[in-house]
C-alpha cells in the first residue's frame, strides 16, 4: 500500500504518543478507533477523516487544529485564527457578553488588515500607472 501524501501527520502523531507515554493501543482506546487503523495513519497509509483526528486531538490533550493543519485540512492562519478564537472563548476571567464584544473587535482588525493587504498589493503591481501619467526619468518643462 502507498503512502499517502498527508504532511507528516503520522510521524507528528508518533511523537505526541509517545510524549503522552501511551502505546498504540491505548491511544486507539481512548480515541475510539481500531489499533490497527491508528497503525496506518501513524504510517501514512491512511488519511483520517476531521472527526477522527478530533477524537485522537482529545485522547492526546492536544489541539485538533494542529492535526487539521498538520493533515492539510485546515491552513495555518485558519488554524491560528480558530485557536485565538478558542482561548476568547475558553477564558473564564469574562463574561459572555465580554467575548463576543472581544471576538466583535478581533473580527474588526483582522478585515482591516486584509484590506490594507490588499490595497498594499495592489499598489505593488507593476504596469499599473496611468497611461497618461508623465515618465519618472523625463525632465519636466
Amino acid at each position: 500500500m502507498a503512502s499517502l501524501n498527508v504532511g507528516n501527520l503520522g510521524e507528528y502523531l508518533r511523537e505526541q504518543r509517545r510524549t503522552a507515554q501511551l502505546s498504540l493501543r491505548q491511544l486507539a482506546d481512548a480515541a475510539g478507533v481500531s489499533n490497527p487503523y491508528l497503525s496506518q495513519i501513524e504510517r501514512g497509509l491512511r488519511k483520517p477523516s476531521a472527526e477522527v483526528l478530533q477524537q485522537v486531538a482529545k485522547a492526546l490533550r492536544i489541539s485538533a487544529e494542529t492535526l487539521y493543519v498538520r493533515a492539510g485540512i485546515l491552513d495555518e492562519k485558519e488554524r491560528e485564527e480558530l485557536e485565538t478564537r478558542a482561548v476568547i472563548l475558553a477564558d473564564p476571567s469574562i463574561n459572555e457578553r465580554q467575548k463576543q464584544v472581544l471576538l466583535q473587535i478581533y473580527d474588526s482588525f483582522r478585515k482591516e488588515n486584509a484590506a490594507e493587504a490588499a490595497v498594499a498589493a495592489d499598489a505593488e503591481t507593476p504596469g499599473d500607472a496611468p497611461a497618461d501619467a508623465p515618465d519618472a526619468e523625463a525632465p519636466l518643462k
